[in-house]
């Protein structure tokens, strides 16, 4: 494995379970909060870039990072809900698409978003490997994701094109619903199983 300088831009539960993981498998990382400056600089030295900020605060950072995701693979880790916690988008789009028109230098990679960030350092619940599915239309941008997601522990599945981030969103909102609303908690999590 070639370490690789990977940005991500949040540094709450989901971003810092990520960098947590990145690290133990070798990657160098930078984890940052909402600082406009910190978000460019990262955005700038890393070679890929992990969106793990609220739904809400995309524009914001985008905006903070500027022209720095030209050509990079940039993984949305976000979860396209509103403030009260419902999907604001349907099966027409997804979170990630419209992030890839806001970016179209980039390539944008559907990828964590369906797991809880307890597990996303691990990639397992307890002994229990997790899969992670990915999700985009370039096809090195999607590798690199992959290779991530495996490098922390992950089982990672390629689920196609961009376009299915149309599906892996809802079905993280299935994992959210199952988790808190009917009380199963956060240990809980998806595995494909495979013949």
């Amino acid at each position: 494995m070639k370490a690789k300088k990977i940005g991500i831009i949040g540094n709450g539960n989901v971003g810092g379970a990520l960098a947590h993981g990145l690290k133990r498998a070798g990657h160098e990382v930078r984890a940052v909060g909402n600082d406009p400056a910190a978000i460019r600089e990262v955005a700038t030295w890393a070679s890929e870039v992990i969106l793990a900020v609220p739904f809400g605060a995309i524009d914001a950072t985008l905006a903070a990072i500027g022209p720095a995701l030209e050509g990079k693979t940039v993984i949305d880790a976000t979860n396209a809900l509103g403030a009260e916690m419902q999907l604001v988008l349907g099966f027409n789009t997804s979170g990630a698409e419209e992030l890839q028109k806001k970016v179209p230098q980039a390539h944008v990679v559907k990828a964590f978003n369906t797991v809880f960030a307890q597990h996303m350092d691990t990639g397992h619940l307890r002994n229990q490997e997790l899969t992670a599915f990915v999700a985009g239309d370039d096809a090195h941008a999607k590798e690199d994701a992959l290779g991530l997601a495996r490098d922390i522990g992950f089982d990672a599945v390629d689920a196609g094109p961009l376009r299915n981030a149309r599906l892996l969103e809802p079905f993280a909102y299935l994992n959210i619903q199952l988790g808190y609303v009917l009380n199963m908690g956060p240990q809980i999590g998806f595995k494909l199983l495979h013949a």
